[in-house]
């Protein structure tokens, strides 16, 4: 379905040096502008933060101090932004908790005076939260026909859970009433770690499933950056994934 629109609407994403929108930087922004008549316009900028970037954010998005040293700087470039989204509405994933707010804050910082409060804003994250609920009051109510009394309570959590699970196999002819086939369909990975950080790809190899080596073998990123290791390791890893991590480093040297 075609967008209904009375002004243009700039989608756009941010990749930043890290989520906290009063101090980090925009390294990357992306915007798609689509205007009444369903024309769409893209334009990308890489960003110089003027600050370094965080190993951790990097590792999200991919993008290094290298790649950004020779691009221009926000306050270079903001203008050309405000340009192009002047008269827009604002749409975006999450963007009305972060990605609006830290780019407000750098048309601050590069004293560009644009009035962002007069634009609308659309955060599609939000409206796939409230239309397609996932928590387990929302699950009682679809499956068993009943609010869930004492919610978030662990006794009544746990009870809700086993008549929400009995009511799918009534409702679904295709669920196997089986332990191990219900374990194998709700399971969206094999994991190596229980956080599933690290997967089974489908030939059995542990990768990652993260960041800028999501995808590739554990056992190749580890001896061809000899550094991911000792950053996970110094990092806000779960302890579970780091012992795995460890158990795939030594089984190299025990080979």
């Amino acid at each position: 379905m075609n967008l209904n629109l009375k002004n243009p609407i700039a989608f756009f994403d941010l990749e930043t040096t890290g989520i906290n929108v009063s101090k980090d930087r925009i390294v990357e922004i992306a915007i798609v502008k689509v205007s009444p008549n369903g024309n769409e316009e893209t334009k990308t900028f890489r960003v110089n933060p003027g600050v370094p970037i965080p190993k951790e954010a990097s590792a999200i998005h991919g993008i290094y101090d290298e790649d950004v040293k020779d691009e221009p700087t926000f306050k270079e470039i903001g203008k050309i932004i405000a340009k192009f989204i002047e008269g827009c509405d604002l749409a975006g994933y999450n963007s009305n908790r972060f990605d609006i707010p830290l780019l407000a804050e750098e048309f601050l910082r590069a004293d560009i005076d644009i009035d962002m409060r007069k634009r609308k804003f659309v955060d599609v994250q939000t409206i796939f939260h409230k239309m397609e609920q996932r928590t387990l009051t929302a699950a009682y109510k679809f499956y068993c026909g009943k609010d869930l009394e004492g919610a978030h309570g662990a006794e009544a959590d746990t009870i809700a859970t086993y008549e929400v699970l009995k009511s799918q196999l009534d409702r679904y002819e295709t669920l196997e009433n089986d332990i191990d086939y219900l374990s194998k369909f709700s399971t969206q990975n094999k994991n190596a770690d229980f956080a599933g950080m690290i997967v089974f790809d489908k030939k059995g190899v542990e990768t990652f499933n993260f960041g800028k080596n999501k995808g590739k073998a554990v056992e190749d990123v580890l001896n061809e950056q000899p550094g991911y290791y000792g950053w996970i390791m110094n990092n806000d890893f779960p302890l579970y994934t780091k012992k795995v991590l460890t158990e795939i480093k030594l089984r190299n040297f025990n080979m």
